[in-house]
């Protein structure tokens, strides 16, 4: 048996600054650095995952930032969830998958990567898009380079 292995070159430059990451929120840096937003107001934001589950793996999340859904405003709340329920829309256009999944994960214990912000995962899935990489290898493939992403979601963002 051979060694395979899978070209993700475009990750090289994150797996390179990851020991020079200034302290703080990772998801503030985002925000401050607009390269991965897909649209914001001035009570949210959706930006795009830098390690996607799948293709169009969005996160949703409110400019506040608080660590948990009880902590936001009325209006926050109710801002976040619009921006969720648009988020759904315009993976639909931009994708046309056969479902979605959409989660939170509360602290480090729930998976959360980010535990001092809140966020909601919104993701297209299609029958049939698991495999034994993920299992065997612990290796996500993915289809298109994370710009291809975004420029995808922008443009059906902007039609929704």
């Amino acid at each position: 048996m051979t060694l395979e292995r899978l070209w993700a070159g475009w990750r090289g430059e994150y797996v390179a600054g990851i020991a020079e990451a200034p302290p703080g929120c990772v998801l503030c840096r985002v925000l401050d650095d607009g390269g991965q937003v897909v649209w914001r107001d001035d009570r949210t934001a959706v930006v795009l995952n830098a390690f996607p589950y799948t293709s169009g793996h969005l996160l949703v999340m409110p400019l506040a930032h608080v660590a948990e859904p009880e902590d936001l405003s009325a209006d926050d709340g109710s801002a976040l969830w619009a921006s969720v329920t648009r988020s759904v829309a315009a993976l639909r256009r931009a994708y046309r998958p056969d479902g979605l999944n959409m989660g939170a994960n509360l602290g480090r214990s729930a998976g959360a990567g980010v535990p001092g912000h809140f966020h909601v995962h919104v993701m297209p899935r299609w029958d049939g898009d698991t495999n034994f990489m993920t299992t065997v290898a612990e290796t996500r493939v993915l289809p298109e380079a994370l710009p291809t992403t975004l420029a995808k979601v922008r443009a059906a963002w902007d039609a929704t």
